[in-house]
């Protein structure tokens, strides 16, 4: 069976948490990261060297990052769904996958971890604005991309949606000043209602 380690609490494991569910797999699932501990012991290291959460053992293969899980999960049990069978619409949801990466959640991540998971004596307040406002140029992208579109690769859900799905929930959830998002906003409800998405993704924010 397929085993997974990560909280559920972790955008990344939700990630995985989510394609799982889309492709109705069974899995089992163990604690690890901040306050469960195990990602930091020499036998999850010898899994995963970086020490991170997710990591998934499937029958004996090994695999770390959650990109790269969701893309395995997705291309091993959802070809013509989660994974397109176009080569160029799976290369745009490919696309926006590693623009989450590179773009939409490095504003995100510093606000989230300063306002969610630091002190209030210890927050960087100055930081955050700085982020806010990459966050919003960030999302101004996203806004004009799904102008016409239903999902960010077209007229399906796919791989694509994941990663700015989970990262868009904690943007509309963090107790800061947004401007509109209109188009954003109507995708994130399309997301809202696969109840997967519910269940795995939109959680309290810890």
């Amino acid at each position: 069976m397929l085993r997974i380690w990560g909280r559920t609490n972790s955008i990344n494991v939700q990630k995985v948490l989510w394609t799982c569910a889309e492709l109705d797999l069974e899995y089992e699932r163990i604690d690890a990261g901040l306050a469960f501990g195990v990602n930091n012991t020499p036998e999850y290291k010898a899994m995963n060297p970086n020490g991170l959460v997710p990591t998934i053992d499937d029958d004996g293969f090994i695999l770390w990052e959650s990109h790269a899980i969701v893309r395995y999960l997705a291309r091993r049990h959802g070809v013509g769904t989660l994974w397109p069978d176009d080569p160029r619409v799976g290369a745009d949801a490919d696309r926006w996958m590693d623009w989450y990466h590179t773009t939409l959640f490095v504003g995100v991540r510093v606000v989230f971890q300063t306002l969610v998971r630091t002190p209030p004596e210890k927050r960087n307040m100055a930081e955050v604005e700085e982020n806010r406002l990459k966050a919003i140029v960030a999302f101004d992208i996203l806004e004009a991309h799904l102008a016409k579109r239903d999902y960010v690769a077209g007229k399906a859900f796919t791989i694509g949606d994941i990663p700015a799905g989970v990262a868009t929930y904690r943007w509309l959830n963090l107790p800061i000043e947004r401007p509109p998002i209109p188009n954003v906003e109507r995708w994130h409800q399309r997301l809202a209602g696969r109840p997967v998405y519910k269940e795995r993704c939109m959680l309290p924010l810890t």
